[in-house]
C-alpha cells in the first residue's frame, strides 16, 4: 500500500490498496490525533469514482471530511474496473469478482490502519449492488451495516431499456433537474465522472433476480434512501414494502427518502443533510451503544 501525494483537500489524502492482484486507488479519511471510531468504506456508483464522495461543488458537503470530523474513518474506493485498476480491467468485472477484489482490499486495509470497532459499508446506486453482494457473499469481518442511496430492486417503467442507450439517454435519470444541485457541479464533476465499463452496463438488467437471491443473506441492519425525484427505482408503497420484506434476516431495514435530491445524491444541494441522516444511522448501530 502507497500513499501519494495530496490532491482533494487537507484532510483527504490519495492511497493505493493491493488486492487480489490488482491495485485499487482510494480516498482516505481520518479523525485528528485520535483513533477512529470505526470505518467507513464508500462505494461509487456507474460512471464515477472516488472523488463522488469529497464534496463536488460544495466541499462542505464532502463525506470524507464529514465523517473525519464526526471520528469515522473514511476509505472511498475507486471499484474495480475504475481508477488505478480500470487499465487492467477494461472491461470491470461482474458483481462477485468486484466482490471478491474489495474483500481482499478490505483485508490488507484491516492490517495497515486502524479500523476502530468496525466497519460500514456506504454505497450509491451501482456501488449498492457491490455493498449488498459483499454483505451476503462474502461480509468483511467487524462489517456493522450498511447505508445505501439511489438503489432499489425494480426497475422504474422505462428504466431498463436506458441501460443499454447513449450516455445522453441515461443523463436525466442520472441527474434529474439541474436545480438540485449547486452551480458549479457539472464543471466540478468533470473530475471524477468516469466511464462505464461494458461488463457493468451489460450485467445491470439481472439486478432484480440478483437482489432476491441476495437479500434474505445480508444480516446486519441496512438504511436505503431514496431521493425524492430518484428516476431508475420504483419507491412506491407497495415496492418498498417488498423491499424491506425480501431483506429478512437483516435485525432492521429503515427506507427514507431525501427531499429535494435527484438521483445523484451526494453531489446536490442536499448531500450534508443525507450524509449526517447516513452517519447517524452508524452511530445507531455502533456496539459501544449497547449498555447493561
Amino acid at each position: 500500500m502507497t500513499i501519494t501525494s495530496l490532491s482533494v483537500g487537507p484532510s483527504v489524502r490519495r492511497i493505493t490498496l493491493d488486492a487480489a492482484g490488482h491495485t485499487l486507488s482510494a480516498l482516505l479519511s481520518a479523525p485528528q490525533g485520535t483513533p477512529p471510531r470505526a470505518t467507513v468504506v464508500a462505494l461509487h456508483g456507474a460512471g464515477m469514482s472516488a472523488g463522488y464522495f469529497d464534496g463536488g461543488a460544495q466541499p462542505d458537503a464532502s463525506l470524507c471530511a464529514l465523517g473525519a470530523h464526526l471520528g469515522f474513518q473514511v476509505l472511498a474506493v475507486d471499484r474495480p474496473g475504475y481508477g488505478d485498476s480500470a487499465a487492467g480491467l477494461p472491461d470491470g468485472l461482474d458483481l462477485a469478482g468486484q466482490a471478491r477484489v474489495l474483500r481482499a482490499a478490505l483485508d490488507r486495509f484491516d492490517t495497515e490502519y486502524p479500523v476502530g470497532t468496525g466497519t460500514f459499508l456506504l454505497a450509491h446506486s451501482f456501488g449498492g449492488k457491490l455493498a449488498l453482494t459483499l454483505a451476503a457473499e462474502a461480509p468483511p469481518p467487524g462489517l456493522l451495516g450498511l447505508d445505501i442511496s439511489g438503489c432499489g430492486h425494480r426497475y422504474a417503467e422505462g428504466s431498463a431499456e436506458l441501460l443499454t442507450g447513449t450516455d445522453r439517454a441515461r443523463w436525466r435519470h442520472n441527474w434529474g433537474r439541474l436545480g438540485l444541485y449547486p452551480p458549479a457541479t457539472f464543471h466540478s464533476s468533470a473530475d471524477f465522472v468516469k466511464p462505464v465499463p461494458q461488463r457493468e452496463l451489460r450485467e445491470a438488467s439481472d439486478w432484480p433476480e440478483a437482489f432476491d437471491v441476495l437479500a434474505p443473506r445480508v444480516r446486519v441492519p441496512v438504511r436505503l434512501t431514496f431521493a425524492e425525484h430518484e428516476l431508475w427505482w420504483r419507491h412506491d408503497a407497495d415496492a418498498l414494502d417488498d423491499l424491506r420484506a425480501r431483506l429478512s434476516a437483516a435485525p432492521r431495514v429503515v427506507v427514507d427518502r431525501q427531499p429535494d435530491a435527484g438521483h445523484n445524491i451526494s453531489l446536490g444541494r442536499t448531500a450534508r443533510a443525507y450524509h449526517l441522516r447516513a452517519l447517524a444511522f452508524f452511530e445507531e448501530c455502533l456496539p459501544e451503544r449497547d449498555g447493561p
